[in-house]
């Protein structure tokens, strides 16, 4: 982790760059006590000083803009629908021109290597937007023989979420685009004079969209002012990452790596449905047949917990243990004060099958005191994504 300190007084120096690479829009939202972290080789800040509260408020009545580090790999050339369709456990032919699928690529003993969004940019070119961890390799060694590129875009990633994000995005693409982009579909817009695709995604459970920059076609900081100055009047502002953190969580959205890791088939992380056994051979396909199809990873409500719970560094950390009387039987991985449901939430991932959901456990901190906790499953509200499709559009009320 790195503080501002660092980078506020190295502006156009990225910090290690011969191992990673700095956001294009730190120097537009950087703040004195801004921590930073490095997710999929890049540099980015995950906390700022600003109330990760109020900003999750934005989140949920207006709109929220975060500066976030997904990476895509592009994926081209006649052979590319034949790589993917070995790699990913969910049919790639059927996507369309212009729309995105999420995916998951498993190891060759069901375990989960990576997840992401699959982008069809056409018929024979394709995004993968993908999450922590090396991957590119992984494509390139299954590509040998193949007639196709794999490559890096140089694209960055914008997330524009809540209620009014629709209106912002018809008016930073002068009403070209807005109401009528699709969930999960993609189009290729100008923003301010800079090209820009744009996908009807997003890492919250809100409806929403992603801007993704092309390279050095785009001017990231024309783009950044550009998108404040037609959103301002739509409620958009830069909000803390932890904002984001707190309802992708309670939108049940996991992170590779930390949610679920290769240890884990996509049956045991709840993601069962993304796997087809009978699409045609996949890497992962044999020992997925024969694999356990139950689910590990829920949901746990601490109704007793105080607000410290989601803080970072405090009292109950990823790891921390789940019991069942005496009995460890599960641990945290991530976990935040969720203030819609007025409680401490978390992902919890049992070591066994069993009966869990329905239950009361304990959680046990670092200091060794245990509060009582009930297991949930996933999502913790709106299953049917219904805030994200744009069906549901109530404006929740910030309690007091």
């Amino acid at each position: 982790m790195f503080t501002s300190d660092y980078i506020t007084s190295h502006p156009s120096v990225p910090v290690a760059s011969d191992r990673f690479e700095s956001s294009p829009f730190l120097d537009k939202h950087i703040t004195p006590n801004a921590m930073f972290t490095v997710y999929a080789g890049r540099l980015v800040a995950f906390m700022t000083d600003v109330d990760p509260a109020d900003d999750y408020w934005r989140l949920r009545q207006q709109a929220g803009l975060f500066d976030i580090p997904e990476r895509p790999i592009e994926i081209a050339g006649p052979d590319s629908l034949r790589l993917l369709e070995t790699i990913f456990s969910r049919t790639i032919a059927t996507l369309k021109v212009n729309r995105a699928r999420y995916a998951v690529a498993c190891l060759p003993d069901g375990g989960i290597l990576m997840d992401g969004v699959v982008i069809r940019l056409a018929d024979d070119r394709f995004w993968y937007v993908v999450a922590d961890g090396e991957f590119d390799l992984w494509l390139k060694a299954h590509a040998y023989g193949l007639d196709v590129q794999i490559k890096d875009p140089q694209s960055w990633v914008l997330q524009i979420q809540g209620p009014t994000s629709l209106d912002v995005l018809d008016s930073v693409t002068g009403g070209a685009v807005g109401q009528g982009l699709g969930y999960f579909h993609t189009a290729m817009v100008d923003m301010g004079g800079q090209k820009v695709l744009v996908s009807r995604t997003g890492w919250t459970g809100e409806l929403g969209f992603e801007v993704y920059t092309q390279g050095d076609k785009t001017d990231c900081p024309a783009l950044w002012d550009h998108l404040i100055a037609k959103g301002e009047p739509h409620g958009l502002a830069f909000c803390n990452p932890v904002a984001m953190g707190i309802r992708r969580v309670e939108a049940g959205i996991l992170n590779n790596g930390s949610d679920m890791d290769a240890t884990m088939t996509p049956f045991a992380a709840g993601l069962g449905r993304f796997v087809e056994l009978d699409k045609p051979d996949f890497i992962g396909r044999e020992a997925l047949q024969d694999a356990d199809q139950t689910c590990l990873l829920l949901g746990l409500i601490c109704r007793d917990a105080g607000a410290d719970f989601g803080r970072f560094g405090l009292t109950f950390a990823p790891g921390a243990d789940v019991y069942d009387g005496n009995r460890q039987v599960a641990q945290l991985t991530a976990k935040h004060w969720s203030p819609s449901l007025n409680a401490g939430i978390a992902y919890v991932r049992f070591d066994e099958p069993g009966d869990w959901v329905g239950r009361t456990l304990a959680l046990d901190s670092h200091d060794g005191t245990r509060l009582s906790c009930e297991i949930v499953p996933l999502p913790f509200y709106d299953p049917a994504k219904e805030i994200a499709r744009g069906i549901d559009r109530t404006i929740p009320k910030r309690p007091g």
